[in-house]
């Protein structure tokens, strides 16, 4: 009676994501380079960097392959290397020395705050230092934000895929993300769901400031999702897409360093709520785990068939987007499990007293 009752709801849960009318595994939110020139001198790019001297370089060669008129503004964020050197080397941008960070701020909304002092544009690029955005994709992006009358748009990057790890989990990565907050969703009125990507956003300079600015989301986490719900909050339109040029340059390769990128916010996406971990374990165990064992029991196996197959089928546009073989969907309960480990790494590291985790500086919980 309970394999019957887990395959129903397995093949209830798979068909109805690919039934949904919102499509959350759909990859039709996407943006590519390509956009006609246009004058970029009402945006100032803002930078926040801290010890990102291996990859500046190229994000800075980028944005300057954009077109002309545009503001770059670097804020190095207390570096040790060469970071603050490389930025000072390329013409016509300006570089801010950070200032000490602050009790109760999270570092990159504190660097960006400081760069918010020098914006005079009426648009705001916020990209982090390890994003190289390819020829005509600036122009792409505001030609879209003009053309949808929103107040934010953002791109998620396209994550290098050098091992074999990056090549399982990263895809992955930007499929769970898709279904926890549907771009479709995320780019309607609703003030409900808000969601944005923080590599790559442009927005308006108004609607961050009625947003309050940075200042009140100083200690978020997960500021990008932040930022944009507090833009809708205020009134605001946001859209979100994919694309594959911004591409984000900062090497994985090995499953620790993907692991350290996951565990610094899984938890907090949570709320960190036991009662919700606890939930998601379970809903993992009956999307991923259930229809496997119904599979090897003789009188239900077509319904773990199915279970099965609606699952990987849910997982080819995502792989077909970033031209990847449909043969890592038979992978996809694998990435499963090893992102619910994270996930309770996550939770664990926060009962110890450590909220997150990144680039040096310890959050404590």
């Amino acid at each position: 009676m309970l394999v019957t009752i887990c395959a129903v709801i397995s093949v209830l849960m798979w068909v109805g994501l690919l039934a949904a009318p919102w499509r959350p595994w759909s990859t039709r939110e996407h943006l590519e380079a390509g956009g006609a020139p246009l004058d970029l001198s009402g945006i100032t790019v803002l930078i926040p960097a801290r010890n990102e001297a291996e990859v500046l370089g190229s994000t800075l060669a980028g944005l300057r392959a954009q077109g002309p008129g545009l503001s770059i503004v670097v804020i190095d964020d207390q570096s040790t290397d060469g970071t603050a050197v490389i930025a000072a080397g390329v013409p016509h941008v300006t570089v801010i020395p950070g200032q000490p960070l602050p009790e109760g701020w999270a570092g990159k909304l504190w660097a960006l705050e400081q760069g918010l002092q020098h914006v005079r544009t009426p648009m705001v690029l916020l990209l982090d230092a390890d994003i190289e955005l390819r020829p005509g994709l600036l122009p792409a992006l505001l030609a879209l934000k003009l053309r949808e009358h929103r107040q934010l748009v953002s791109l998620m990057a396209d994550l290098r895929r050098t091992s074999f790890w990056d090549r399982l989990l990263l895809p992955a990565f930007v499929y769970y993300f898709k279904l926890i907050y549907p771009f479709a969703l995320a780019n309607g009125p609703s003030r409900r769901v808000a969601a944005a990507a923080g590599g790559c956003i442009l927005v308006d300079a108004e609607a961050l400031q009625q947003a309050g600015a940075f200042a009140s989301l100083r200690d978020a986490l997960i500021d990008d999702c932040t930022l944009a719900r507090c833009v809708k909050q205020a009134g605001g339109r946001t859209w979100l897409g994919l694309s594959r040029d911004v591409v984000s340059l900062r090497p994985y390769g090995h499953f620790g360093a993907i692991h350290q990128m996951v565990a610094r916010s899984a938890f907090t996406q949570l709320g960190y709520s036991l009662a919700l971990l606890l939930l998601v374990t379970l809903l993992f165990a009956l999307a991923y785990g259930a229809p496997w064992l119904v599979l090897v029991t003789a009188a239900l196996w077509p319904w773990g068939l199915l279970a099965l197959a609606a699952m990987m089928l849910s997982y080819l546009p995502i792989l077909r987007y970033y031209r990847m073989s449909p043969l890592w969907a038979l992978l996809l309960p694998v990435s499963a499990a090893l992102y619910l480990g994270m996930t309770w790494s996550s939770a664990i590291r926060y009962w110890r007293g450590v909220r997150s985790q990144w680039k040096g500086r310890v959050y404590s919980s």
